[in-house]
C-alpha cells in the first residue's frame, strides 16, 4: 500500500477543506498544516482548489485569518494584468447579466486617470461608466464591485434606499466597501521615515 503523502512520517500533516467565501473563483480550500513549517504561510492554485499551506500550531482564529488574506493575496496577483477598456466593457455586460438581468447597459466603460478622490463615476443620461486607474490590480471582487455600483447608477442615479437594495445582489458588496475604506484609510496614516540601518 503507498505511503499517504499527508502522513509521512517525520512530516505529520493535517489537511482541511471547505466551501470559499462566495464570490471568491475557487470551488475549494484546501488547508493543508505541516509540522515542518515554522512561520512562513503560503497559497496557489491547484485546478479549481485553491491550497493554503500554514505551520501545523497555528490557532483555527489565526488559519481564518491568513485564508482569508492569501485568498486576497492570489485574487490580488492574478488580476494584475490590466484589463483593457474592451475587457472592462465586456465584463460589466457579463455583471449586469448576472446581478440586474441585464437591464444595466453601459454604452461605455473605461479606465480613467483623473479620478483621485472617487472609485468610479457614472453619467447615467450618456450611460457612460468610467473606473480609476487606481483599482487596477486590487483583487477582482473589488473591481466588480465598483462595476457593479456604478451600473446600479444606470437604473437608479442616487444613493437612495432603492440603490442600496439593488447593491445587495451582489454578495461580496461589504467586503469590498471594506477593502476600499482600508486602502483609504492606509493612505491617510502617517509615513514615518525609515530606521536607520534600513
Amino acid at each position: 500500500m503507498p505511503a499517504d503523502p499527508l502522513h509521512r512520517a517525520g512530516n505529520p500533516q493535517r489537511s482541511t477543506t471547505s466551501q470559499p467565501p462566495s464570490g471568491s473563483g475557487a470551488s475549494a480550500i484546501e488547508v493543508r498544516r505541516s509540522a515542518r513549517r515554522r512561520r512562513t504561510v503560503s497559497a496557489y492554485r491547484e485546478g479549481d482548489r485553491t491550497v493554503v499551506l500554514i505551520p501545523a500550531r497555528m490557532s483555527e482564529a489565526e488559519e481564518q485569518r491568513w485564508v482569508t488574506f492569501m485568498l486576497d493575496k492570489l485574487a490580488a496577483q492574478e488580476n494584475k494584468r490590466v484589463l483593457g477598456d474592451t475587457e472592462l466593457s465586456e465584463r460589466a455586460a457579463r455583471l449586469s447579466e448576472l446581478y440586474f438581468d441585464g437591464r444595466a447597459r453601459p454604452t461605455s466603460v473605461r479606465w480613467v486617470t483623473n479620478q483621485n478622490t472617487r472609485w468610479g463615476s457614472c453619467t447615467p443620461a450618456e450611460g457612460s461608466i468610467r473606473l480609476s486607474h487606481r483599482l487596477q490590480g486590487m483583487p477582482e471582487y473589488v473591481v466588480d464591485y465598483v462595476l457593479v455600483h456604478e451600473l446600479a447608477h444606470l437604473l437608479v442615479p442616487g444613493h437612495g434606499a432603492d440603490f442600496w437594495r439593488l447593491l445587495e445582489a451582489y454578495p461580496r458588496t461589504e467586503r469590498a466597501r471594506g477593502y476600499l475604506e482600508g486602502v483609504v484609510a492606509a493612505d491617510r496614516l502617517p509615513h514615518l521615515p525609515a530606521a536607520r540601518g534600513e
